[in-house]
């Protein structure tokens, strides 16, 4: 999908318009690589953390009205600024939704960024939409084959070491701070989450705090799964208020799932089997997940052989698992690579007939299918040639690795899955060499 002065060639009639970003400076750093490329650059900003983060204050919009009338304003603001391109983190939050509705309306090109599909080695970058709304929803493997044809290149392996978790729960406490202390100018503010800023900044603030006793907790139980020596099925959680879970997910919430897989387990799964619950690394304890879990399978007579595992890293607990099952979390693909199989209940990216099982959740637990390795090898390789980007949101290391590449791909005349398939695609080999040396 192209926009108005979005031929190759054209960028000084590239005008950019920057709504809501990842926690912290990675918008500001990218529009003014953007503007180097000739490219203009304006910001909306819709409390004070938004605005904390964006350096050029000549082109920043506060939007102080209320959230019913910000489809007309969005309207009027990229009518009087001739913006040809709208950028955004995420494409279900409310305010996007309406944006990205008007801005494909219109003919603009949508540019959407996401937490990588394949996280945390990279971030998604994606045309018109993404998880659910993204064009990998429509394409087949064979497609994808057929478009890998052209690149010959084998795909590149996670490095050692990258991540940013420490520096995303940083800006996270930082940037609902300014909207805690600073928000008085924005009257119309929402927040999209369903939950006060007062109360995101203190979980925020809890969860730095409790960091350690949570590492403990883990490693504990963790060693506990594997110490048992029993089979054990891995459910990969998500955070409640979780976009893909809310727009995607095909339940009504986060409850409805945990009752589908303990009753499915509780009918199909052998009586030795383990039920392995794994909370998100970022969960804050908004929801009472552990006493929820623990209530619903007391109530199905398998409390004794039900754990929780508050966060943490993934790669322990896969190592021996039997199986994993997700409503459309990302991490689900740590899981494909290994050649477990999955259980997804929503859309996802990744949830095609080759990969993931169709099977009822008691069928799932009783004999779980394996998934075809060799397709979801070539969907990652492709994911790997298109909108994946090795680096992050959060770290300098990260923001650098991700910058070096990200812009040409959002000046280019062809969104990442064309660009592969015409052969104009950035070679990846240069991309495998950043990633081998993230830290």
């Amino acid at each position: 999908m192209t926009g108005a002065g979005g031929e190759a060639g054209d960028e000084l009639q590239r005008r950019f318009l920057f709504l809501q970003g990842p926690h912290g400076p990675f918008f500001s750093a990218l529009a003014r690589m953007l503007a180097a490329a000739g490219a203009e650059c304006w910001r909306v900003g819709f409390n004070a953390g938004d605005a904390a983060f964006w350096r050029d204050r000549a082109r920043y919009i506060p939007y102080r009205g209320a959230p019913e009338d910000w489809p007309e304003t969005f309207d009027r603001t990229v009518a009087d600024l001739g913006i040809t391109d709208v950028v955004l983190y995420g494409d279900t939050r409310p305010v996007h939704a309406a944006a990205a509705e008007r801005a494909k309306a219109r003919g603009l090109t949508l540019h959407v960024f996401e937490e990588g599909y394949l996280r945390p080695y990279w971030i998604t970058y994606e045309r018109g939409g993404a998880n659910g709304n993204s064009r990998l929803m429509e394409l087949g493997i064979d497609e994808m084959r057929a478009a890998l044809a052209r690149a010959g290149t084998d795909q590149p392996e996670a490095p050692a070491r990258w991540g940013d978790m420490r520096q995303h729960m940083f800006y996270g406490a930082l940037y609902h701070f300014f909207v805690l202390a600073l928000n008085r100018g924005y009257p119309g503010f929402r927040p999209h989450r369903g939950i006060g800023v007062a109360g995101e900044f203190a979980l925020h603030l809890r969860r730095l705090f409790a960091s350690p006793l949570l590492m403990a907790e883990r490693a504990l139980t963790s060693a506990r799964v594997a110490w048992s020596g029993r089979p054990y099925h891995l459910v990969l959680l998500q955070l409640a208020h979780d976009a893909s879970l809310l727009s995607h997910g095909g339940v009504a919430g986060q409850e409805e799932f945990l009752a589908q897989v303990i009753d499915g387990f509780a009918e199909g799964a052998p009586a030795h089997h383990l039920l392995v619950f794994k909370a998100h690394p970022l969960e804050d304890g908004r929801t009472p997940l552990r006493a929820t879990i623990r209530r619903l399978a007391r109530a199905r007579g398998i409390g004794a052989r039900v754990r929780y595992v508050p966060g943490g890293k993934l790669a322990r607990l896969l190592a021996e698992a039997r199986s994993a099952v997700t409503v459309n979390s990302t991490a689900a693909q740590q899981a494909l690579f290994r050649g477990l199989p999955v259980k997804c209940v929503g859309r996802a990216v990744y949830g095609k007939p080759e990969f993931v099982s169709q099977q009822t959740m008691a069928e799932f637990f009783a004999a779980p299918l394996r998934p075809d390795v060799g397709a979801y090898r070539d969907f990652r390789r492709f994911l790997l040639e298109t909108s994946q980007v090795p680096g992050g949101f959060y770290s300098l290391r990260g923001r650098r690795a991700a910058l070096r590449h990200v812009v040409d791909m959002m000046l280019a005349p062809e969104d990442p899955y064309d660009a592969l398939r015409s052969g104009t695609a950035a070679p990846r080999q240069q991309l495998r060499v950043v990633a081998a040396g993230g830290g």
